[in-house]
């Protein structure tokens, strides 16, 4: 008989051997009943254990999988910056090789214009010079005229000349005739030292392979290009030292040392000085640029050869000068370095090995 059955028979009936015989069928139908429900309760219990772990099991593998959908999304937003970034690197090269090749084609079309002047330059030069001497040829017979004319016995024909001399007013023009010459060849000899210059900054007739060059020329010669944009803002000292030549790019070089120095006039806001100086620390040569101009806030120091990064307003700069120049100078395994005091103004040193790293 199932325990259960039994303890409610002791506890409300009697012993369930001394029960009547009538009651026997009901017993054995209820104790079938106890018998059955118990199977029934042992089966569902093993369902839902089932059905737990099953569950357990499930909730386990979801969580893996949620886990394993949270790293590859991680995994995704990490390549999607990381590409993002390489996008931007690309762009970035990208426009600067456009301005190095725009830079390099105006390097070429400045050498193409320099090498055109020489001619024309060069013949209206030895043409001053020979007018020069049929001016003065000319005033000597002239002044020989001079002498002779009290010996002209002709008293009307003596009259003529002295009148036509007053008219022409000779001796202004011997004055006067003297000093333009003197003008004209002072303003061409000006014009030959600008192309001149113009040929050394885009350094005409050399190839791109390296070669020993004077900076101090290079740096002379940069000036003369960049002198309108500084003679109206700037005093210009030059403070060089005794270095070597240099193994180097010297076109590039040149380009380097032109955007210091139109940076340093942009920085001047009235009138400042601009001061170059150079010298010698071991295998190495230094240039430095430095102005009397507004300087550089702390929080752009970081970011000023960045490319594209300007403080200057918009269509007054590209923010690519001092990107290209740190370029420049790692290719010559040189280094740039940067002092600015807001206020006072701005250094800029370039470090170079005098002979290039094998």
């Amino acid at each position: 008989m199932h325990r259960l059955l039994e303890r409610q028979i002791r506890r409300y009936l009697d012993d369930p051997a001394t029960l009547a015989p009538e009651f026997e069928k009901f017993i054995a139908a209820v104790d079938e009943a106890y018998i059955s429900a118990d199977a029934d309760r042992l089966m569902i219990e093993r369902s839902l254990d089932l059905m737990s772990k099953e569950l357990t099991e499930a909730n386990a593998e979801l969580r893996k999988e949620l886990t394993e959908r949270q790293h590859t999304e991680a995994d995704l937003k990490k390549e999607k910056e990381e590409q993002r970034v390489l996008i931007k690197k690309l762009e970035d090269a990208y426009n600067l090789m456009l301005q190095s090749e725009k830079m390099a084609s105006i390097g070429q079309l400045a050498a193409g214009v320099a090498h055109e002047l020489n001619n024309p330059i060069g013949f209206v030069y030895s043409n001053l010079g020979m007018l020069e001497k049929y001016v003065q040829s000319t005033f000597r017979m002239i002044e020989l005229y001079e002498k002779a004319e009290e010996a002209i016995p002709d008293q009307e024909v003596r009259k003529l000349l002295q009148t036509a001399k007053k008219e022409l007013d000779i001796a202004f023009l011997k004055t006067d005739l003297g000093a333009l010459m003197e003008e004209s060849k002072d303003g061409i000899t000006r014009v030959k030292v600008i192309v001149q210059n113009l040929k050394d900054f885009s350094h005409v007739g050399a190839s791109d392979e390296w070669h020993f060059s004077d900076l101090h020329k290079g740096l002379d010669s940069t000036l003369s290009i960049v002198n309108n944009e500084i003679k109206y803002k700037a005093v210009v000292i030059k403070e060089y030292g005794d270095i070597p030549e240099v193994e180097c790019l010297a076109s590039q070089l040149n380009q380097v040392f032109m955007n210091l120095l139109v940076n340093a006039a942009h920085a001047i806001a009235e009138k400042g000085t601009i001061t170059l100086r150079t010298g010698r620390k071991a295998d190495e040569v230094w240039v430095e640029i430095s102005d009397t101009g507004q300087g550089i806030p702390a929080e752009h120091m970081q970011k000023i050869f960045d490319p594209f990064f300007t403080t200057k307003p918009v269509g007054k700069g590209t923010g690519l000068g001092l990107s290209l120049s740190y370029g420049i100078v790692q290719k010559h395994h040189g280094r740039m370095e940067v002092h600015s005091e807001v206020g006072k103004g701005t250094v800029f040193r370039v470090w170079l090995p005098i002979k290039h790293p094998l």
